[in-house]
């Protein structure tokens, strides 16, 4: 039985998965060096990501066994679940940085909208599947928009901006394979930004209420010019980009960089860890993670051109689409170039509930890599 696993296997998105991870516990030793809440123990983070990681790893290897295809029969119940867990939060949620997005049990605390977005693709997915070559029109597309929104809601009710846009992100990933027209989909997603930034301006112009705290809205807009307000809502984006820039083309070397080891940089070990890249291994270690994510995706798209069916089309371009549009919202933020979304680089990143569920999606690739080669167990 192991041998036919093994030999049935992507195991090219298997060590490109593991070296991200490997690259991340370094960046994270090194952000967390000066900073760990242990002086006895300055590796204190990177135990703990390997915890996640044992477990993240436990929930792939569950989703590579599983056929893939009787994920469908359950998909309202994954829905259902994720439901309840956002529910959850907004009554007995813990609260931190101004949100309320986690949910404490024992010693552990886990974020619930993370564990949402792969049970929005298992359940979009089947969704769409049933829909196949009928999403020509708006009209077609507004169940679609209907099943997404509950949990769209309940995400950006915490509030959660970043994960909010992953959702909108995989819908339009999910759409784009199950066949609805490019040109109706851009007019969408440009519409939206229209109506946005619209928003926004009148907020600002005429006191309109939006549902976001004002500390959202001044990371979003100050990205424009951050030196506005460089004490305050720029502070983040200015360190990062010092920070970047200092790196040149080889950095200034692990354990080396004085923006993160002397703390100037925020939460530099989960948002901002690209930062410590850029700042210690510079930008040959920057191009060398992009390359390493270009890899990972490259194979997601294989996967999912050469899946045996709809429904495990929709499912890998669901999951390329989630870690596409996190590393692309990941990076550009810590360069200027995006709003600070809030939003961690995939199995890159600090983060139990993150990990777990990055991980969780890479074993349902290799799931649909492994049927779509007809070798079962």
């Amino acid at each position: 039985m192991f041998s036919r696993l093994k030999r049935s296997l992507d195991w090219t998105l298997i060590a490109t998965t593991l070296l991200i991870i490997l690259y991340g516990m370094v960046a994270i030793s090194s952000a967390t060096h000066a900073t760990s809440p242990s002086v006895s123990d300055p590796l204190l983070y990177v135990k703990r990501q390997v915890v996640w990681v044992v477990l993240g790893w436990t929930a792939a290897l569950a989703l590579i066994s599983w056929r893939y295809e009787e994920l469908a029969r359950y998909s309202w119940w994954v829905y259902g679940g994720a439901f309840l867990m956002l529910l959850a939060v907004l009554a007995v949620g813990h609260e931190a940085l101004g949100a309320q997005r986690w949910i404490r049990l024992g010693p552990f605390i886990f974020q619930p909208s993370e564990f949402a977005k792969l049970a929005l693709v298992i359940s979009l997915g089947s969704f769409l599947a049933q829909r196949e070559g009928k999403l020509h029109r708006l009209k077609d597309l507004l169940p679609v928009f209907a099943f997404v929104a509950p949990l769209l809601l309940l995400v950006m009710k915490q509030p959660d901006l970043g994960t909010s846009l992953v959702f909108v992100a995989i819908t339009v990933g999910m759409l784009y394979v199950a066949g609805a027209p490019p040109r109706l989909l851009l007019s969408l997603v440009g519409g939206g930004l229209f109506l946005a930034v619209a928003w926004v301006w009148a907020h600002f112009r005429f006191g309109v209420w939006i549902p976001m705290k004002e500390y959202q809205l001044n990371r979003i807009i100050i990205f424009l010019d951050p030196w506005s307000d460089w004490q305050g809502a720029g502070y983040h984006v200015i360190q990062s980009q010092i920070a970047i820039g200092s790196g040149g083309i080889w950095g200034r070397g692990l354990y080396q960089g004085s923006q993160s080891q002397l703390n100037f940089l925020p939460e530099q070990h989960t948002d901002f860890i690209f930062s410590v890249v850029g700042e210690e291994l510079g930008f040959c270690g920057s191009t060398l993670l992009l390359l390493l994510y270009f890899l990972l995706l490259f194979r997601g798209v294989r996967i999912m051109v050469e899946a045996k069916d709809t429904y495990g089309r929709l499912l890998a371009a669901g999951i390329i689409s989630m870690i596409a549009f996190h590393v692309f919202v990941n990076v550009g933020m810590t360069m200027g170039i995006m709003p600070a979304a809030g939003i961690p680089l995939p199995l890159f990143s600090y983060g139990g509930s993150s990990m777990i569920v990055n991980l969780a999606s890479i074993g349902l690739l290799e799931n649909i890599y492994r049927r779509s080669r007809r070798l079962l167990f």
